[in-house]
């Protein structure tokens, strides 16, 4: 039997357990550790570096990314977010795109 070919539009996008969110001003940065094992924290972390990685996100990033609640499709994140994209041509693929790439980084997950 062949696997149903799964929809991406239809995932649900949940926040890797290893990230927080922080606040700048109105952009989020989302933070996470150098390595996820304390030992490798400890150890490998070179002293001039922190052991905390922060990406700060921009405009439209953090909107999508403020959207992500492990509830809402990539569907329904794209529909709330129509008017702030001004409906722009492809907004939704533009989405789809930047959540599969938060995906292939470890950002997030799909439920």
């Amino acid at each position: 039997m062949k696997k149903a070919k799964t929809n991406l539009f239809d995932l649900v996008p949940v926040i890797s357990e290893h990230i927080t969110t922080e606040k700048e001003g109105e952009l989020s940065v989302i933070a996470f550790p150098r390595f996820r094992s304390l030992f490798m924290q400890k150890y490998l972390v070179p002293k001039n570096k922190p052991g905390i990685i922060r990406v700060r996100l921009e405009e439209h990033g953090t909107a999508v990314w403020n959207l992500i609640d492990g509830r809402r499709t990539v569907r329904e994140i794209g529909g709330v977010l129509s008017e702030h994209f001004n409906h722009e041509p492809n907004y939704e693929y533009r989405i789809a795109i930047y959540l599969k790439q938060l995906h292939k980084q470890g950002f997030i997950t799909f439920a």
